[in-house]
């Protein structure tokens, strides 16, 4: 029988040789998605001997792996502001860089305890607005997508995170046709150049929906069409929080500040690139 780390080695090699530079770690973590295991056990019991309807439960698992799916589809998950979302091919994998967006927003509120109202669009998985009521008790919001499949992963994401009843999804095109102010707006819209999508990780370009990464010619085109509706979706004296892509930072802040947004700051992800940008809605006089 073969062992835990004889398993774990030989699955690392392969996902290597495909190009992954996780290995290792995405090895155990198939295994414990096919064990049912922590990672902890697995390194616990790295010479205990498997059963052989794990080992090839694993097997499936790393075939679907080793032909460039993404990790977060095989799994069906992904972790997320501590909080685990479910993933499908219908929405964007939630990524640490969105994580940037989150910690501004929360950095920027002097009352966590208010009863703020906030909007989500491209709301995707939820990860965004979800992230942020988990944070907020008092909050409620509203999620808008195009999609009507990434809405229904929205929704059991709302309905697993028990956030439902403060999280309102429905269908739209951006801020068209929404009536109320809000306090605070955040969006994380499609900004990969159109004839750049080919050239991403297969993981990318051939798993995850267009609609979420085609931003246009320049990548810019969402924020532009953003940048005429936030006057009227955000409340003088609230904020928009909007992620962007490496070298649109600078193009996209002024944008807001062109559409009367003040206290405009960039803020970085964890490898220093800039990766959101936030804003106050000036008040009247």
């Amino acid at each position: 029988m073969v062992t835990v780390a004889e398993l774990v080695q030989s699955v690392a090699r392969r996902l290597e040789d495909v190009g992954i530079t996780e290995g290792r770690l995405e090895a155990r973590l198939l295994l414990g998605e096919a064990a049912d295991w922590t990672l902890e056990k697995i390194v616990a019991e790295r010479d205990t001997p498997l059963e052989s309807g794990v080992v090839a439960r694993v097997e499936r698992l790393a075939a679907r792996r080793l032909a460039r799916e993404p990790m977060s589809h095989v799994l069906g998950w992904r972790e997320f502001w501590s909080l685990r979302f479910k993933v499908t091919s219908d929405v964007l994998t939630p990524r640490p860089d969105s994580e940037t967006l989150v910690e501004a927003v929360m950095r920027a509120l002097p009352d966590r305890a208010a009863k703020l109202r906030l909007l989500d669009l491209g709301v995707g998985s939820g990860c965004l607005l979800l992230s942020l009521l988990h944070e907020l008790p008092q909050a409620s919001g509203v999620g808008i997508d195009r999609s009507a499949r990434a809405l229904v992963v929205a929704r059991q994401n709302a309905r697993a995170l028990d956030l439902a009843g403060r999280a309102e999804l429905r269908a739209g095109d951006w801020g068209d046709g929404i009536e109320e102010v809000f306090d605070i707006v955040v969006s994380n819209p499609p900004y990969v150049p159109s004839d750049d999508i080919e050239t991403l990780d297969p993981e990318v370009s051939e798993h995850e929906p267009w609609l979420a990464l085609d931003g246009g010619a320049d990548g810019l085109d969402c924020y532009r069409r953003l940048a005429g509706q936030l006057g009227y979706l955000v409340r003088p004296g609230g904020i928009v929080a909007l992620e962007v892509g490496k070298g649109q930072a600078a193009v996209v802040a002024r944008l807001i500040r062109a559409a009367g947004f003040i206290d405009v700051s960039t803020h970085n992800d964890l490898a220093g690139i800039p990766r959101a940008i936030l804003a106050r809605r000036s008040s009247p006089g």
